[in-house]
């Protein structure tokens, strides 16, 4: 008789997740992964996709412009699509780090690049026994996994080299009377589609929560030229020890 498997909670968050983005139409086939983030202009999430495409390049551009060789990391990679255009610039090594098996397997199996790498693991300041350190270290759609801003900065911190930063992208920020009422969307969202606990794992920061680092706003979505035409809704944050 064939023993029976005992799911981790890892595997089982990791198997909710899945089935959500499956849900929500945010699945991709390899060859559509390979193109991101560009897709074809009647796709149900076409909006998103071209934000992210905006904002990666000013991110890019950033980049480049420091003309100088950079070890980057992807907290929070997902299929490995940012990662992959980061790698693309010159003189850059880059690490995409992500707990969801799945997505990472997709990423190793789409993006192959000498300078690129994909690792399936949880991010903390030991993730790598202290034998790495970062220039760059970027949460992209991926700081509101963290149940806390403060210790995920923190810990991001210790993994820079001197003169490194953090760069927050495509990340949801709320101002601190609205980050209740999305908080109970997003639970009454998560339990309409059947998947109830997915709310207890995804965590509505606001802005203020960046007050006690040094930092600075590269993009704000609520100024008022990026109000009057209505683009895009994510801040760009940039943060330094």
């Amino acid at each position: 008789m064939a023993q029976a498997t005992i799911q981790t909670a890892d595997e089982a968050l990791e198997e909710m997740y899945i089935a959500i983005r499956e849900k929500e139409g945010r699945t991709y086939t390899d060859k559509q992964v390979a193109h991101l983030p560009f897709i074809d202009a009647d796709h149900k999430h076409c909006r998103e996709w071209n934000m992210r495409q905006r904002s990666s390049s000013r991110l890019m551009n950033y980049l480049q412009d420091m003309r100088k060789p950079l070890n980057i990391i992807e907290v929070g990679c997902g299929n490995g699509w940012l990662a992959a255009k980061l790698a693309d610039m010159p003189n850059v090594k880059v690490t995409g780090l992500d707990t969801n098996r799945v997505e990472i397997e997709q990423a190793r199996r789409v993006f192959k690049r000498s300078n690129l790498q994909f690792i399936h693991k949880g991010f903390n300041r030991d993730v790598f026994d202290g034998k790495q350190k970062f220039d760059v270290i970027i949460f992209a759609a991926s700081l509101q996994y963290f149940p806390s801003v403060r210790t995920a900065i923190s810990d991001a911190f210790a993994l820079l080299n001197p003169g490194g930063k953090v760069h927050i992208i495509d990340t949801p920020f709320y101002q601190k009377h609205e980050a209740e009422r999305s908080a109970l969307r997003c639970r009454k969202y998560y339990d309409d589609m059947g998947f109830a606990s997915m709310a207890d794992h995804y965590f509505h920061h606001s802005i203020s929560k960046f007050n006690v680092f040094k930092h600075k706003i590269l993009f704000n979505p609520g100024s008022f030229w990026n109000r009057l035409i209505k683009k895009d809704s994510f801040y760009w944050i940039m943060l330094k020890p």
